[in-house]
């Protein structure tokens, strides 16, 4: 019995990706450069996590709205101050940008006017706390987060070339990098906040990304193995054959993650952000880039290099 989302694509599609792959090759590469250009020449807006600034803890009379509050101060001119709930409904954990250098005085003053921008007339507000966020912890915090997308590659490199063949391994990592730099650029060019919500996303991009790659991947490894076919041959089955499975999964996560944009508040909208440009640029990769790229050059995948290497000869000679 066959159950409609499962077969939303037929099992059994004929696409030949394969045909254009050197036009998907190019654009990758254009793509690619791009991406690093805008990076490097725009740069990133920065959050208050990355920036430092001033953190202060306000308690009011009454529970408040997080999201009327950020309107508020977005009245009053304190833009992109990152807002969330601190213990009850009446403590808020209003964190603004500042000056690195300013002293005590200075934040006091940005404190003062963070309360009153925050407070109304029927629900006033009193500081508890004010806090300074130095730019020595906004530096940790950028090298840890260059540390951990080092990590996840190499991790991924080690793993594929282990579990499949280098080639692989190295196709893979382009692609999940791909993917990456193309998502954050698009938060470059656009001026969006980039905070450490984003940074979750864009780890969890390269997970999505290198999942959806391996998949099709290891049916490219089965079908090296069991059919009698040209390379490109190859590549366009296993395509097609992981289609429907490719396409339902990045749905199926696209719809989740729009939810939490559309209803996670403010503090979630970055992640939710990242995570559905990254599950379209990750979907399009794994169809579009990922098995062109091994028809190149040193990438260039065989029969030879998938067949386990003692029996390569004995295998290859009892293939009908």
């Amino acid at each position: 019995m066959k159950i409609f989302p499962l077969t939303l694509i037929p099992s059994d599609t004929r696409i030949d990706f394969m045909r254009l792959r050197h036009v998907w090759v190019s654009l990758f590469a254009l793509l690619f450069v791009a991406s690093i250009a805008v990076i490097g020449l725009k740069g990133f807006n920065f959050a208050l996590d990355f920036t430092g600034g001033t953190a202060v803890n306000v308690r009011f009379e009454q529970p408040v709205s997080v999201d009327d509050v950020r309107e508020r101060l977005e009245t009053a001119g304190i833009a992109n101050a990152q807002v969330q709930t601190f213990g009850s409904g009446n403590d808020l954990l209003i964190r603004v940008r500042g000056d690195e250098q300013a002293n005590v005085d200075g934040n006091t003053q940005l404190a003062q006017q963070v309360l009153a921008a925050a407070s109304s007339d029927g629900n006033p507000g009193r500081i508890l706390s004010t806090e300074a966020i130095g730019s020595q912890v906004s530096g940790d915090l950028r090298k840890n987060a260059i540390y951990a997308a080092i990590f996840v590659l190499v991790g991924f490199l080690l793993y594929i070339s282990v579990r499949f063949e280098w080639k692989f391994a190295v196709v893979a990592s382009v692609t999940t990098l791909f993917d990456v730099l193309v998502v954050a650029a698009l938060f470059s060019l656009t001026g969006r906040e980039f905070d450490l919500t984003v940074l979750a996303g864009l780890l969890s991009v390269m997970g999505f990304s290198i999942n959806d790659t391996i998949v099709v991947f290891d049916r490219v490894r089965e079908n090296f193995r069991g059919v009698r076919a040209e390379p490109l041959e190859i590549f366009n089955r296993s395509i097609n054959q992981t289609l429907s499975r490719t396409i339902i999964t990045s749905l199926v996560f696209f719809l989740s993650v729009l939810a939490l944009f559309l209803y996670g508040g403010g503090s979630l909208e970055g992640l939710a952000l990242t995570q559905m440009m990254g599950a379209v640029v990750g979907t399009l990769s794994s169809i579009f880039i990922a098995c062109p790229l091994l028809t190149y050059g040193v990438l260039r995948v065989t029969k030879q290099d998938l067949l386990p290497k003692a029996k390569d000869e004995a295998a290859l000679a009892r293939r009908p």
